[in-house]
């Protein structure tokens, strides 16, 4: 797979990366999008969902990218991890709260496993 630049893309791309590039006001757009580009109809998919949950919404945009390196994180998806930690760092999060985004989502990801593992029936408390 190679990636599909700007100036070799078909229209309907070109629309697209158009608009990423509007939207975050960057001169180009970034690798992810350019191997997306392969399936312009799930490049276009993608970016208009991104667009849609991660703009304003009932979670600070900050919250939304910590989440984001949190499920990278889980996925092993080294690319996701980094471009959402810089994201985040844009949008305000310091390196402590990274660090505690990453002992969070560590121990979530431990106690999940110990959890499927003994498969204890969810306690009447937690049911609303």
């Amino acid at each position: 797979m190679k990636p599909v630049e700007y100036a070799t893309a078909p229209e309907e791309v070109r629309a697209v990366f158009d608009d990423i590039m509007r939207t975050r006001d960057v001169e180009d757009v970034n690798n992810f999008w350019k191997y997306l580009a392969n399936e312009p109809r799930m490049l276009r998919h993608v970016w208009e969902s991104l667009k849609e949950i991660m703009g304003p919404g009932a979670l600070d945009p900050m919250v939304k990218e910590l989440i984001f390196v949190a499920v990278a994180i889980t996925n092993n998806c080294k690319y996701c991890k980094v471009s959402h930690m810089a994201q985040a760092r844009a949008k305000g999060a310091t390196e402590e709260m990274l660090n505690e985004m990453i002992a969070v989502t560590a121990l979530a990801n431990m106690t999940n496993r110990l959890v499927n593992a003994y498969d204890p029936p969810v306690d009447d408390m937690f049911r609303s």
